[in-house]
């Protein structure tokens, strides 16, 4: 199985909001981070700070903020500092994010070994907060920044106020950067529900029926009775039905509609399409309608994913369907284009990310582009390559078959049987895909290797060691083709016996290729683990590979048999 990239988003706040060459310092040390893609800077003029978004991959993304924030404390003088937002330091706070492929408990330990670096290498104490927090009553930032900046003199001295990393005695040098927060937190998703509403109390509303907070309970039930209070004079809440959500009713002139507008705060607690039904439920109880939805800012790519698959299955569809699709899906389902048009590689991080780190590879070739790459003389793409993607195209055709026989009429009860097939298929075609490119690259770094000089003993034996690591992976590339491929006949076997029957040649064809994979792989696998010089290895990876083999044939044999049946 491939494992997902993991993606996670830093948003750092500065306080500087208003000398843009400090501002434009910080930023550049982001992008001298190979790898990171920074994605807004937000200066604010009278909070005097700046608010900046990158992501990435976790360990370039860290080291990108560990640099900001020592620009920041090298520029930013916090005994000048003066803004209506509350601040301790010259880097204020220092949150991680999880965006993709990684948990909030790993992001927290990341933000703590952050702290740990921020504090030793540049003496600027930290605190620990959100899930990064080291004792429950830290979790909560305000109670990190208590007294802001002008309370860090006698907050040094006292053990239980004094931050997790970094403590000492209050000096110059202290005095200049103050203290920064560093921390993880989920990913915050802000969004506008659109109305077909011109009034901001209907909006309203809708917000307090679904908002956590919820709205005040009042005497008789009475919109317009008094709120009650209970004995300690606190006003009593009625909570709304959408846990982890902030939300108002608001007019907005551009688009003459009034808009619920939301902060989801935890969307694993409620996602973005759990959030989407129940507004539209409870402005359906007050007769209005949600038009649309309205995206403040990005979101990760599981958003839109999970909404897709939510629709599709609503509508008993079978959600093994491409990743395009499923986004089309979600992006009609909640009306993200009824205001302008939606486009998912400008608002999903995930695509930017790719987009800003694009590089060439076969697999975005047209089909006739790849055969003519194969066709020339160069040596890669080769078998290796061409079996990868022949498994793909097996892995293909036993999902398209799960899809028909999802969609069959008259099987409608199966439709969710043929719908998990049908992901298990795009799961074993997006890994060979992967294989595809990985197969050339493996070669490319054999070549690579062998490329090294050789003028001296040392250069020798680097080379010689360098050339043994690429051979040893360019074995083991076609041997996950080979079992990655092998994973097609159960679902192959699967559509022929129980798909639908006007599609079972298709299945068929589907086994043709998969075995056809997996001998080529082994092929690969053989040819390349003879220029392995340790034989003991060299004999395990070709006798998995010829193991691989006879099952494949016989896979294929009695699959057959059941395609050869039903024509």
């Amino acid at each position: 199985m491939v494992r997902e990239k993991q993606i996670i988003e830093c948003v750092p706040n500065f306080s500087e909001g208003r000398d843009k060459d400090v501002i434009k310092q910080i930023t550049d040390e982001v992008e001298r981070v190979k790898g990171v893609k920074l994605l807004d800077v937000d200066p604010g003029e009278a909070t005097n700070r700046t608010v900046v978004t990158f992501v990435g991959e976790p360990s370039v993304v860290v080291e990108a903020a560990f640099r900001c924030v020592k620009k920041a404390a090298q520029l930013i003088d916090m005994r000048q500092h003066h803004g209506a937002h509350p601040r301790m330091g010259a880097t204020d706070v220092c949150p991680l994010i999880p965006v993709a492929g990684i948990t909030l408990e790993e992001c927290a330990a990341l933000a703590r070994q952050l702290a740990e670096r921020i504090a030793n290498e540049l003496q600027v104490p930290c605190y620990c907060y959100e899930a990064a927090a080291n004792t429950p009553g830290r979790k909560n930032l305000a109670v990190c920044r208590k007294g802001e900046y002008e309370a860090l003199p006698q907050r040094m001295t006292e053990a239980a106020e004094a931050p997790d990393c970094g403590a000492r005695e209050w000096d110059e040098q202290l005095a200049r950067t103050g203290c920064t927060a560093v921390g993880a937190r989920d990913f915050l998703i802000a969004t506008n529900f659109n109305l077909n509403t011109t009034s901001t109390r209907r909006a309203n509303a809708i917000a307090f029926d679904v908002r956590e907070k919820g709205r005040p309970m009042r005497e008789g039930g009475s919109p317009v009775g008094k709120p009650m209070k209970n004995e300690k004079g606190e006003v009593i809440m009625q909570p709304g039905t959408l846990k982890a959500t902030k939300a108002i009713g608001w007019f907005i002139d551009e688009y003459g509609i009034a808009q619920v507008s939301m902060n989801i705060t935890d969307i694993n607690v409620t996602p973005l399409h759990v959030a989407f039904d129940e507004v539209c439920r409870c402005a359906q109880n007050r007769g209005i309608r949600v038009t649309g939805t309205e995206i403040v800012g990005l979101i990760p790519k599981r958003t839109l994913l999970e909404a897709g698959t939510y629709f599709l299955k609503k509508q008993e569809r079978s959600t093994g369907v491409p990743e395009e699709d499923i986004i089309k899906i979600a992006i009609k389902s909640m009306g993200l284009d009824d205001l302008k048009p939606f486009n998912p590689r400008e608002k999903v991080i995930e695509y930017l990310l790719e987009d800003a780190n694009k590089t060439p590879k076969l697999i975005d070739l047209t089909v006739k582009e790849f055969a003519d790459e194969t066709s020339r003389e160069s040596p890669a793409p080769g078998g290796g390559t061409i079996s990868a993607y022949m498994g793909a195209l097996g892995a293909a055709l036993g999902t398209m078959v799960a899809n028909l026989s999802s969609h069959k009429a008259g099987w409608d009860a199966r439709w969710e049987e043929f719908g998990n097939w049908a992901e298990k298929g795009q799961a074993i075609q997006a890994e060979l895909m992967v294989l595809v490119d990985e197969d050339t690259e493996a070669f490319n770094r054999i070549m690579s290797a062998f490329g090294l000089p050789k003028g001296t003993d040392e250069e020798k034996a680097v080379r010689s060691a360098a050339i043994q690591e690429a051979t040893l992976f360019a074995t083991e590339v076609p041997l996950h083709t080979m079992k990655a491929s092998f994973k097609v006949f159960e679902l192959c076997r699967a559509m022929a016996e129980e798909g639908n029957p006007n599609s079972v040649s298709d299945a068929g064809v589907g086994v043709l290729a998969a075995r056809a994979a997996v001998l080529g792989a082994g092929l690969n696998v053989k040819i390349n683990a003879s220029g392995l010089k340790d034989k003991t290895v060299a004999e395990r990876l070709v006798g998995e590979a010829n193991q691989l083999i006879v099952l494949a044939n016989e896979a294929e044999t009695a699959i057959i048999k059941v395609v050869e049946a039903k024509l």
